[in-house]
């Protein structure tokens, strides 16, 4: 964003929102094409053909934190937008492949793929604190951050390449050929079917999952960040350090990858309700009275919406943690049932399916957030 201070105001302003569109709409097109292929290209080359681009963009990204910008911010901000589509659209085929292997693995692997990813949304906020407080020069904390990034991508390609090869995936591997169970996961052990997997039983059993999934995400990327991260301390002109400087990445970004990370995580102890309760979706309908709350903050710039009733710093806290801890409970479990409530040999596609649910309710919400943003 710093690269961005000379742009207009409207790119620096809803900087985030054009993020979260430009990372979730192209997103949803990628997934209907990885479920396409899920029985025609094996997931191996899906996962690291994704895992080839992400790291090829990257390192362009990285070297454009050196180059100097300044005299053509506009094209660099179309360039950075071209960026987040191509690492989205990756990304989206990497983490939907993944899942959809992991779905024909026990159900415990499928909630530490989801936990891990809140893990690492809570490594990045802590860094992005620490970095705040530490770093003196932003361009060379920039050069750190994307450098880290690539090398977490060869590390993830390297690990891949080691999975097939562990004691543990080749048993599963084994006893799904035993019980004559055949997936595109290691083309090394069985072999793939030319056919696109049957939708319809899929969006049938997983309907109300899905809305699960879709409504949690949609929910939460309407609020998060494009609102949280504008709620501002009410004592800020104080000039306290932590009402000017540390209240946002703690109230907004720490606060609620952490909280999202312990509700994924309570999912590997605490199994409630179940697939086929009625309260799943209940709770998840619930989570829209967030909207009014965060509206009511301390949201800054104010337009249309001057009252501000929750005018203490201690609410956008409360708020952001109750979210982040539904987005990760309500939302993991809704995504591991998926894959279990359908046969076996469905798994990975059913997988894949979740995962469109949660991309769809993130590509919506992301639009719908740029209204709401525009309403307050």
């Amino acid at each position: 964003l710093f690269k961005l201070r000379n742009q207009l105001d409207v790119e620096k302003d809803y900087f985030e929102s054009y993020i979260s569109i430009a990372s979730t709409v192209p997103s949803v097109l990628c997934l209907i094409g990885n479920f396409v292929l899920v029985n025609r290209v094996s997931a191996s080359i899906r996962i690291l053909s994704s895992l080839a681009v992400m790291l090829a963009v990257f390192v362009v990204i990285t070297v454009l934190v050196k180059m100097d910008t300044s005299t053509w911010t506009r094209h660099f901000f179309v360039i950075t937008i071209i960026c987040v589509v191509i690492v989205s659209s990756a990304s989206t085929i990497f983490s939907s492949s993944i899942f959809g292997l992991t779905s024909c693995f026990p159900m415990k692997n499928s909630q530490a793929l989801i936990s891990g990813q809140a893990m690492g949304g809570t490594v990045s906020a802590v860094a992005s604190v620490v970095d705040l407080a530490a770093a003196a020069d932003t361009t060379d904390s920039a050069l750190a951050y994307f450098l880290t990034a690539d090398v977490f991508i060869i590390v993830c390609i390297v690990v891949y390449l080691i999975l097939p090869k562990l004691e543990y995936s080749s048993y599963l591997e084994g006893a799904d050929e035993s019980q004559g169970i055949t997936n595109s996961s290691f083309p090394a052990k069985g072999t793939s079917v030319q056919n696109i997997p049957p939708l319809r039983p899929i969006l049938t059993k997983t309907a109300v999952l899905g809305f699960c999934v879709f409504y949690v995400f949609f929910i939460s990327i309407i609020i998060f960040p494009s609102i949280s991260s504008s709620i501002e301390s009410v004592n800020k002109d104080s000039g306290s350090l932590w009402t000017s400087k540390y209240f946002i990445p703690f109230t907004s970004f720490l606060l609620y990858n952490f909280a999202d990370w312990c509700g994924r995580q309570i999912t590997a102890w605490i199994q409630a309700p179940g697939p086929k309760s009625k309260l799943l979706p209940a709770l998840v309908l619930l989570r829209t009275l967030s909207l009014p709350l965060f509206m009511l903050c301390n949201y800054q710039p104010r337009i249309h919406i001057k009252m501000v009733i929750f005018n203490r710093d201690v609410y956008p806290a409360v708020f952001i943690a109750l979210l982040g801890l539904s987005n990760g409970y309500l939302g993991t479990l809704a995504i591991i049932y998926g894959p279990k409530i359908l046969p076996k040999e469905l798994a990975e596609a059913t997988g894949v399916v979740m995962t469109f649910y949660l991309t769809l309710g993130l590509a919506l919400g992301s639009a719908c957030s740029i209204l709401l943003v525009h309403l307050i």
